[in-house]
């Protein structure tokens, strides 16, 4: 330890004697503070404490940098993400720096996909010390923290976020789920010390302490004032710490590592310590562990990486994600900016900026660094710390023409977001911002001050628009700047989607929604770009690319289109992708294989796999492939759950092969022939299990009915599902409509049985309650076998004219839901049915009697003495033709007539037969 710091040291000790009566704790305490920064001055290998998105900590980064003219720069940032620093400048910042990964090898496989982001603004002390060594001749830059993978093998994951909480808004959800990774948390991890802080600064939240006590405070001051207040700071939070073993060994194992890194890249190198600079966080450069500084320990092993597959990238970052990430202040990080700017202005330093930096100022030529200053600080370091923490504080004269400026702005502001603000409101801000500084001991009134005048003066009790006034205030301060990836720095993949789309004549890199026109009739080089639309529609969050004319369908080709595209809104997503494969198609691909093998996948979503497949890539390699692994699922399914979404995705499979292939697909006829056996072996148990419902039993059933010929073609035998249906013996009404249809349409029962059961079920007092059911059963027999559809318009018909209402009226929600849930299969079959049962005018209705009612007798076979017969068949011969065609009978007529009376007697069946067939009774 150095001796600049006795004095100091006696100070403390003589403040410990009086407030603690005597020595003890807090002695400890306060001693063991300037201790840390003594040591940390004394370093050979300079520290430079930062706070991150910290204006002040960025001017005195900046200014350092020029002072000292490192030859290499310690930088605390995951050492993984070195090679992407230098796309920065293809960026508009603020950017997030990503590392990304989806095969997840040596960690639980729920925490997959694995993402963290370091996010970069320009108000850093990070970004100005990339910019600087980036573009700095003969200047080398090392990431020494620890990688992606080391973060998520030091990691223990907290439960999740709470499913019922409110959504993020847009902006504050660019980085998603991923962890983040910032230089600098310097927050007190003692809750009764912040608390304490906050109180007794009068200000709402740790942003506004901070923006108060430290950030004003240090805007102005010297370097090694700087350095020695940010110490203390991290010492003092460090010292602080509540007793979290977890979070406290994780702090140190970080520091640990980026000592261990850094004496391996000095002894590697054999650059000396004094060309060097170290930037980390200002609780990390407080360490007492014993790997600290060059002459530190060796003991520490890092351990290997998984075998987790790691991609790198840039996304879009904004300062509303990075205050929703890192639980900062709603609008600090805005602040910050407007503060960097400020600060830049007063201290005249030169900021840093990569060359060519997208969104930057327009900036000259940056001439050669002077050459570096001595630097008497580094050899025999000063006590600053003593006169800082004496020094009273400096009272900053009101600036009346900005805070005046302040005002008018808002309460335009305001008035564009619905308000009913005027001059008056704009008087009331300004002097209420005056009195509020005033009540919190300030001369000048602070953003903070002016946002909470602004919201007692404007907002009232009513938010007429979509934004609060507290939210126009942090646009107006700063903005909540969103940041754009360039597209030089864009994955191959997300360059290969903008090319394509290049027809379109877009911005899509611009955020918002933009329209897009495709007439693929008379520009068919458009079809392409319709592809590739309709694959990031199913791949991308929604709102990317959102079809407002135009569908895709099985066989169809599309025409004409109009689409609303947010792709630059949306460019996190796209990035990630990237991260995926190098192209969209291989992309979808690995997403719909990944779905058919999924461990809980079920025949249903390995079918809608494969119509994706046909839809999307029109891929019959791969939906083979898929359609094959649907018949797998399906042979080892136990119930029928899916069996109505199963039956919806093979009719359309089906119909578009039918239409569009010379032969049907092998796996596809596989597949008819395993579920004709698999759904008649599950049908009785169907029948009987009150779990499987009747939506999924009469799915069943047409399956088996709908697939019967094809079934049948491929070598299945109808006794199957004979068998089954006489197996088959349910308790439930509406299972048990559902098994007569199905006797019905295998011939076993005839319609006049069928109607005779209604008719006693309707006579039946005691089963009377439980007809609705019934009907229920009938409406879902439409599925199986549609030709029942007059029956089920009589059932119903005769259910509303002779139920009562106490039964009916409850029925009626369970028609509705049934009906608006199948309305595309069942509802024209009935409408149908019912218009041309029912009359076309409301006048007939009175007079109108229900076929089904008004059924005349059938008339015997009988036989009249005389020729009548033959005079009919002479007069006429067209009639006896016409029936000779329809039964295939194309022999000339005979001679002798009474022989055909003769047949008739001696036959009468054949001729009730006839009969039936030409009067359908």
């Amino acid at each position: 330890m150095s001796g600049a710091f006795e004095a100091l040291r006696g100070q403390l000790q003589e403040a410990a004697a009086a407030f603690a009566d005597g020595p003890g704790a807090l002695e400890g305490i306060l001693l063991g503070l300037v201790d840390d920064v003594d040591r940390a001055v004394c370093e050979p290998l300079e520290i430079f404490p930062v706070c991150h998105h910290s204006p002040a900590s960025a001017v005195a980064m900046a200014r350092r940098l020029r002072e000292k003219q490192p030859k290499v720069v310690y930088l605390e940032l995951c050492e993984d993400m070195a090679p992407l620093l230098t796309e920065l400048r293809n960026c508009r910042l603020p950017v997030a720096v990503q590392a990304f990964a989806t095969e997840v090898k040596g960690f639980p496989a729920e925490w997959a996909p694995l993402s963290v982001v370091a996010p970069i603004t320009e108000a850093s002390a990070e970004y100005q010390a990339i910019a600087y060594a980036l573009d700095t001749p003969g200047v080398e830059l090392v990431l020494v923290d620890r990688s992606a993978d080391h973060v998520f093998q030091w990691d223990e994951r907290e439960p999740s976020p709470d499913p019922d909480a409110p959504p993020a808004e847009e902006e504050a959800a660019l980085h998603g789920d991923a962890v983040g990774v910032e230089i600098g948390d310097l927050r007190p991890r003692f809750a009764e010390l912040e608390e304490h802080l906050l109180r007794h600064g009068r200000v709402r939240h740790w942003s506004e302490w901070w923006h108060q006590y430290v950030e004003l405070p240090l805007g102005d001051s010297d370097h090694d004032t700087y350095r020695q207040v940010m110490f203390l700071i991290g010492s003092l939070f460090r010292r602080l710490a509540p007793g979290d073993t977890r979070r406290v060994r994780v702090d140190e194992d970080r520091e640990r590592y980026m000592w261990t890194r850094m004496r391996e890249h000095l002894a590697a190198s054999g650059a000396d310590p004094a060309d060097c600079l170290y930037i980390c966080g200002a609780f990390h450069a407080a360490s007492r562990v014993a790997e600290f500084g060059v002459e530190g320990t060796d003991g520490f092993v890092i351990s290997p990486r998984s075998g987790s597959t790691w991609q790198y990238g840039l996304i879009p970052s904004s300062h509303a994600s990075i205050e929703a990430q890192f639980g900062l202040a709603g609008g600090s990080v805005s602040i910050a900016a407007t503060e960097w700017a400020k600060n830049l202005k007063r201290t005249k330093v030169k900021q840093f900026q990569l060359d060519g930096q997208v969104g930057g100022p327009k900036r000259k030529k940056a001439a050669e660094l002077p050459a570096p200053t001595t630097d008497p600080a580094a050899v025999d370091p000063s006590d600053q710390l003593s006169g800082f923490l004496q020094r009273p504080p400096v009272l900053d004269r009101l600036d009346e023409a900005e805070l005046l400026g302040w005002s008018v702005e808002v309460v335009r502001a305001a008035r564009r977001n619905g308000y009913l603000s005027s001059t008056a409101d704009a008087i009331a801000v300004f002097e209420t911002s005056i009195l509020l500084a005033g009540l919190r001991d300030r001369a000048k009134p602070t953003p903070y001050d002016f946002q909470d005048a602004a919201v007692t003066c404007i907002e009232k009790d009513v938010v007429p628009g979509r934004r609060d006034v507290r939210r126009i205030v942090e646009i107006m301060m700063g903005g909540d700047r969103i940041g754009q990836v360039g597209y030089d720095a864009l994955p191959p993949l997300a360059r290969d989607v903008h090319d394509r789309l290049e027809p379109l004549n877009l911005k899509l890199q611009q955020r918002g929604v933009q329209r897009a026109l495709l007439d693929i009739a008379s520009r068919p080089e458009l079809e392409p770009c319709s592809d590739l639309l309709w694959m990031l529609r199913y791949l991308m969050p929604h709102g990317a690319a959102r079809p407002i004319m135009g569908e895709r369908r099985l066989g169809e080709r599309p025409i004409q289109e109009s689409w609303d595209l947010a792709l630059g809104t949306h460019q996190r997503a796209l990035i990630e992708l990237g991260y995926e494969g190098v192209s969209i198609e291989q992309v979808l691909e690995q997403r719909l294989r990944r779905a058919a093998y999924h461990p809980q996948a079920t025949a249903a979503k390995v079918l809608g796999s494969v119509e994706d497949a046909t839809l999307y890539l029109r891929s019959a390699r791969l939906a083979g492939e898929l359609g094959t692994r649907a018949l797998e699922v399906l042979a080892t399914e136990r119930t029928v759950d899916g069996a109505p979404e199963v039956l919806r995705r093979v009719r359309r499979l089906l119909a578009h092969y039918r239409t569009s292939e010379p032969v049907l697909p092998k796996w596809i006829e596989d597949f008819v022939r395993t579920g004709y056996a698999h759904y008649c072996t599950l049908l009785p148990a169907a029948f009987a299990d009150e779990e499987a419902g009747v939506e999924q039993v009469a799915a069943m059933l047409g399956f088996l009915f709908s697939m019967e010929a094809l079934a049948l073609s491929l070598g299945c035998d109808r006794t199957q599902l004979e068998l089954a249906i006489a197996g088959s013996h349910p308790q439930e009404p509406s299972k048990v409509a559902l098994l007569w249809a199905a006797q019905v349409q295998l011939g076993n029962l005839s319609r006049a049985e069928l109607r005779e059961r209604c008719a006693e079920l309707l006579a039946n007092p005691m089963v009377l309650p439980a007809y609705p059911r019934y009907l229920s059963g009938f409406v879902h027999a439409l599925e199986p076998a549609p030709g029942l559809a007059d029956f089920v318009v009589e059932a119903v018909s005769n259910a509303f004219a002779e139920l009562p209402d106490r039964l009916l009226l409850p029925w009626l929600p369970t028609l509705i839901t049934t009906l608006r849930s199948r309305g595309a299969e069942l509802v024209p079959l009935l409408v149908r049915e019912a218009g041309r049962i029912f009359p076309g005018r409301l006048a007939a209705l009175d007079e109108w009697v229900p076929p089904w009612k008004d059924q005349p007798e059938p008339l015997a076979l009988t036989r009249k003495t005389g020729n009548g017969g033959l005079a009919l068949l002479a007069a006429h011969p067209a009639t006896c033709d016409a029936v000779a065609d329809l039964l295939g009978c194309g022999e000339p007529w005979g001679s002798t007539a009474p022989t055909g009376l003769a047949l008739l007697e001696r036959y009468p069946d054949t001729a009730a037969a006839l009969e039936e067939v030409l009067t359908g009774v």
